[in-house]
């Protein structure tokens, strides 16, 4: 276990010196303190793991320090101090909220057991508090066999085991999250927690208390600390997702993170020590970033040691049949009925597929509810023509002197309508991030919406 900070509160400075020496052997950092009311200054100005605390103090005892620590909603672990013949007492600190106590005199080994015990619950419940939050998100394995993902698998398992920070980059859908995960999976650092981020999913007010994490009282509605996602990410791995929408002044504040690898909570002034790796992500070219001030070149630089690229599924349709095949029995219609009818693959992998796997597990999933886990036609998966479809089309029909031949102004005008559409889908309807993919300013985007789509909110 990585060495922790450990608060000890004692008003007999012997006792505190034989902890502080047991303590230090186990490899931890240790404070001091000799009654309640000095441990609460040390405790808001340092970041503590454990309180350990005697119960017989002059100005504030153990329970009212403990109370104290309540009363601030930290979750800090709390072990009290007690004598054999007191033990009453410490099994009454523990109704209010301590988490183990220990029997004076110390034993070495007890000593350091039930320390190790009451950190790695702490620790347990800090993991498990989060991943109920992920718990209805699963997450399966790669899947595709073609030469594109075989290089993309060996980039990861070369990455794994190094500490270098990386920037994976690839079209909306493509699964740059599922890279992350590998990475952090094929790495040390497997057996503590992997934590994602969506960077433009946030708004920029909020993002920075997510990450960082705040004091209570920082700001209205803080009324108690709460813990950021780098100080969750501790020991494990943090995924910062669509980094070139983060705001510029927070880039900043992540530059400082990867280079001190340290953070201050909003509101606090206490210097937290992390131990994480950075995995960063965009679907925008990161070079084109920088230059249109989306992504700061130096962060670029530093988050991008070590770069993997995802293919687009167009570009590896080999692995389609592959794909629907694990859909299918994904959503639970897996039978000897549920299967592709004869040209249905063809289709599905002449199909341009600008949203990439996504798009292709949201179709197949469409088309069981409308096949009835029958039989999978064509008409299942309602695969438009693209615009490039239509622009030869359109083609055709003009070199072939067509009288159906829609005039160039409508023509240009449905070939508009139909690229802004695909924008939406692939943006997942962020009208910024369509206008980004469309190279057009947000304003054109919203006129074009009201005039091509005026049923649609624009804002």
């Amino acid at each position: 276990m990585k060495g922790k900070q450990i608060l000890v509160v004692d008003d007999e400075p012997k006792m505190r010196r034989v902890l502080e020496i047991l303590l230090q052997k186990m490899g931890h950092r240790v404070l001091g303190a000799g009654n309640g009311v000095e441990a609460l200054a040390l405790f808001q100005a340092n970041s503590v793991d454990l309180v350990i605390t005697d119960l017989r103090m002059p100005e504030m005892d153990g329970i009212e320090l403990l109370a104290a620590l309540r009363a601030q909603a930290s979750e800090v672990p709390v072990m009290v101090i007690t004598a054999h013949g007191t033990i009453e007492t410490a099994v009454a600190a523990m109704k209010h909220g301590a988490s183990d106590y220990l029997l004076r005199p110390f034993d070495i080994d007890v000593v350091e057991l039930a320390v190790a015990r009451v950190l790695n619950g702490a620790e347990v419940a800090r993991q498990n508090a989060f991943l109920r939050q992920e718990i209805n998100r699963g997450w399966d394995a790669f899947i595709g066999t073609s030469q594109p993902m075989q290089a993309v698998y060996e980039l990861i398992q070369r990455v794994g085991p190094s500490k270098a920070s990386v920037l994976i980059t690839g079209e909306t859908g493509t699964g740059k999250e599922l890279a992350a995960r590998a990475v952090h999976n094929a790495s040390p650092r497997r057996d503590n927690l992997f934590v994602p981020i969506n960077c433009a999913a946030i708004p920029a007010d909020i993002l920075e208390s997510e990450l960082f994490g705040y004091e209570k009282g920082a700001f209205t509605g803080a009324v108690k600390e709460r813990i950021g996602k780098f100080e969750l990410a501790d020991g494990g791995t943090i995924f910062l997702d669509e980094l070139t929408e983060m705001p510029m002044a927070l880039q900043a504040k992540l530059l400082r993170v990867l280079q001190e690898n340290t953070i201050e909570r909003l509101g606090g002034n206490r210097v937290i020590n992390l131990d994480l790796r950075v995995i960063a992500a965009t679907n925008r070219d990161p070079l084109e970033g920088v230059r249109g001030g989306k992504l700061r070149e130096d962060l670029y630089y530093r988050v991008n040691v070590f770069s993997i690229e995802l293919p687009p599924l167009r570009k590896r349709k080999e692995d389609i049949a592959g794909l629907v095949e694990h859909f299918i029995a994904k959503h639970g219609h897996s039978t000897a009925d549920t299967k592709l009818a004869p040209g249905v693959l063809k289709r599905l992998e002449e199909y341009a597929w600008p949203g990439n796997v996504r798009e292709l597990e949201n179709m197949v999933e469409r088309a069981l509810i409308l096949s009835g886990g029958g039989l999978l036609k064509e008409a299942h998966f309602l695969l438009e023509p693209k615009p490039a479809e239509i622009m030869l089309k359109t083609s055709s029909s003009l070199a072939e002197g067509s009288k159906t031949t829609p005039p160039l102004n409508q023509a240009v005008e449905d070939l508009e309508a139909r690229l802004i559409d695909e924008a939406l889908t692939q943006a997942e309807g962020n009208k910024a991030r369509a206008a980004a993919l469309l190279d057009i300013s947000e304003r054109t985007l919203w006129y074009k919406l009201k005039k091509y789509r005026p049923d649609q909110n624009p804002s």
